[in-house]
């Protein structure tokens, strides 16, 4: 009778709890058992594990085997056990020195060849065994995710038999190369294809500064949706660390981005029929939901109103929190989603309410109904409004101009730029500020403090809203390169939280 402890690691969430992989080999009939609440895909691994250690060379005891994964109130979900499950039987079978398995864990699916195969989560997997100083042994087609986190406690294995002729003859196992980590994303794309809309290329580059919610309103053709891409390609590659937490998020749903580098900001557009839990997240498995796969990157809603009232309203805790908290029968669990949020809309149902080139046909009824389908409390969560009107044909076709104030390159610059400045005085983006750090860095003179009360007083602004357009002229004072916020900075801060097609719902 013999026993053998092997460490793994299940996922949950974005967090990486530790499973250990408790293997007994006894006397009697031959079987094979796996307990400790395994999913189908868990207790299936019995076959995978029996022919991948037949295939590569090594014997299968003919005897009864026992797995127990511990913790066994813990769900086990997927083929990422496989490798830990195998080298447990050959360790308790004699086959392997068990000891040599103490300070790693072992995360793999096993192909019957033997061979193991990519499997995902494993992100926080690498994180969770360098904060415990453990090594952790992964399958070769995981290395990327391994260079991208460079811990140089990881290893990557092709097969079963490569990594028993590790422990049994001292074979080299490849490490983590930081000179292979994924290159910097390249896929930018800039405002250089937009014609005229000078007002909006100016809304957008404050909201990409300083990282501000946005929402576009105009007729249909304006232009919003391309407005709204050309802003994801402006704003500046993630830094290492944001890639890191962007990276896990993408690992364990599964989901890589448009960019093949991992630097790349994350965009996510779900169509109007989106449901409250493919926006949140959730399920038997605790995915993460749309707004936490655009942690770091853009949140963009197309036809605003058509959404539910009830979907959009989920959106209210993230944008403030930048968390989302998942309370569910069997777990509680909480995602990130610390993205920037723009959406579009039209100013009725007919798109063409306030235009004077088309007539509405909208009753006044049916246009409060439609705007009423955005309430309040959201619309005070956002930092930037402003109309996008339809473009003359005249503007439409004429030629572009070739000394566009808002070239691309120049513009991403000024981005990266202005970001940089603010972690440097704050240590966030302006967008984040609170509390003290809110009083301290955008501290306006007395005269400008009257003048904002009397404004708030005038536009019956909320005490967020103010907040907010205090936030919005930092940014523009920053964008300016002006060390204090002046009168011309706060005006235009507050003209962006008033909308005419808004003005009777805005408050």
């Amino acid at each position: 009778m013999s026993v053998a402890i092997v460490h793994s690691r299940a996922v949950l969430g974005v967090e990486a709890l530790p499973v250990t992989v408790e293997t007994h080999i006894s006397g009697g009939l031959p079987g094979f058992a796996i307990v400790g609440m395994p999913e189908t895909a868990v207790r299936e691994s019995k076959d995978r594990v029996r022919s991948a250690i037949l295939n590569s060379g090594l014997e299968f005891p003919a005897r009864r085997i026992t797995v127990n994964l511990a913790p066994a109130d813990l769900p086990k979900t997927g083929g990422r056990y496989d490798f830990a499950i195998a080298m447990g039987i050959l360790a308790a079978s004699g086959q392997v020195d068990g000891r040599k398995l103490a300070g790693v864990e072992l995360l793999g699916e096993l192909a019957l060849d033997g061979g193991l195969r990519k499997v995902f989560g494993l992100i926080p997997s690498i994180q969770a065994a360098a904060r415990e100083l453990r090594s952790v042994v992964l399958p070769e087609a995981n290395r990327e995710e391994m260079n991208l986190v460079g811990y140089q406690g990881s290893h990557a294995a092709d097969s079963l038999a490569d990594y028993v002729a590790h422990l049994q003859n001292g074979d080299e196992l490849a490490g983590t190369d930081p000179e292979q980590a994924p290159p910097a994303c390249n896929c930018h794309r800039g405002l250089d294809s937009i014609r005229g809309q000078q007002a909006a290329k100016r809304a957008l580059l404050v909201a990409a500064a300083g990282n501000h919610n946005l929402l576009m309103i105009g007729p249909p053709g304006s232009g919003k949706t391309l407005l709204a891409q050309s802003l994801a390609r402006i704003l500046p590659p993630l830094e290492p660390e944001e890639a890191l937490e962007v990276a896990a998020i993408r690992s364990i749903s599964q989901v890589r981005g448009q960019c093949p580098s991992w630097f790349c900001r994350p965009i996510r557009a779900p169509h109007h029929s989106a449901t409250s839990p493919a926006l949140v997240g959730g399920g038997n498995r605790a995915q993460p939901g749309e707004i936490s796969l655009a942690h770091r990157g853009l949140l963009f809603l197309d036809e605003l109103p058509e959404f539910k009232p009830s979907v959009l309203d989920t959106l209210r805790e993230p944008l403030e929190s930048g968390e989302m908290t998942l309370s569910r029968a069997n777990y509680r669990l909480q995602f990130p989603a610390r993205f920037q949020f723009v959406a579009a809309m039209n100013p009725c149902p007919c798109g063409y309410a306030g235009d004077s080139r088309n007539e509405c046909r909208c009753s006044q009824d049916r246009i409060d109904r439609y705007l009423g389908r955005i309430s309040g409390p959201l619309l005070d969560r956002l930092d930037i409004i402003i109309e996008v009107p339809a473009l003359s044909h005249a503007e439409l076709l004429a030629a572009p101009v070739k000394a566009d104030a808002f070239e691309p390159e120049r513009l991403r610059g000024e981005v990266s730029a202005c970001r940089e400045l603010q972690r440097r005085r704050a240590g966030s983006l302006n967008s984040d500020l609170r509390g003290k750090a809110l009083e301290t860095v955008c501290r306006l003179r007395p005269k400008l403090k009257r003048r904002l009360a009397d404004t708030m007083e005038q536009l019956s602004l909320s005490a967020r809203a103010a907040h907010r357009a205090l936030r919005v002229a930092r940014t523009i004072a920053d964008i300016e390169q002006s060390p204090e916020i002046l009168e011309p900075h706060l005006m235009e801060a507050v003209s962006y939280r008033r909308c005419r097609v808004l003005r009777s719902l805005f408050r």
